[in-house]
């Protein structure tokens, strides 16, 4: 006799089937600000491989390490449409700590755009064609604030030849990342982006002398 399954019993699978999806479905789904932190930690890394295949090293220049590679975040009501955007460059003009034109890193996936979101008064998130718009983490996740432990004042990271993270503070005369003139600001303990959205907030960590970059 050829045996089969009950109406009973296909209901009742059917309703197990709901259930588990339901529970399982949410955990799946797209988190936009881990999203954004597996970007944010990329970049990272893509910023340490640019300091260490463009040693910026020239023993004839007094400036030269103002010229490290860095990452740096900021926002502008314009130039930024309001959200938190970010820039990899080299600062090698006016060593203002802020990216001109010249100066920010060419996206290598594309290498008509440039690896900023938007910057104030250098280059429109809305208006200009050259923006990756994905590094403006604000449009695209969702990101509200972004705030920082351990790395100097200023929400950057930057670092030397060897690919070791560097903090300082561009109000210093020696600007950045030289503290007294002679110095260097080697990162000797874990620094932290803090991204915050309305999902909650989660942190990236930069470690000490490898510059190694993750998410806590």
């Amino acid at each position: 006799m050829k045996k089969a399954f009950t109406m009973m019993e296909l209901i009742f699978v059917i309703v197990i089937i709901g259930i588990l999806a339901a529970v399982v479905i949410p955990r799946t789904g797209s988190n936009k600000l881990r999203e954004a932190a597996i970007q944010v930690v990329s970049h990272i890394r893509y910023t340490q491989h640019l300091a260490m295949v463009d040693d910026k090293f020239d023993a004839d220049d007094s400036n030269w390490h103002k010229r490290r590679w860095q990452l740096l975040f900021g926002t502008s009501a314009t130039h930024t449409n309001g959200g938190v955007a970010y820039s990899i460059f080299s600062d090698s003009l006016t060593f203002s700590g802020n990216p001109g034109i010249s100066e920010l890193a060419k996206n290598p996936m594309d290498s008509s755009k440039l690896l900023t979101g938007g910057f104030a008064g250098v280059i429109s998130y809305a208006t200009d064609s050259r923006v990756t718009r994905e590094l403006n983490i604000g449009e695209k996740y969702g990101i509200t604030s972004v705030t920082t432990t351990g790395c100097g004042d200023a929400i950057r990271i930057a670092f030397d030849y060897l690919g070791r993270p560097i903090k300082g503070d561009i109000s210093d005369d020696a600007a950045p990342y030289i503290s007294s003139g002679t110095t260097t600001s080697l990162l000797t303990a874990q620094c932290k982006f803090i991204l915050i959205s309305d999902e909650g907030s989660l942190d990236i960590a930069i470690e000490p002398e490898t510059g190694y970059a993750h998410i806590l």
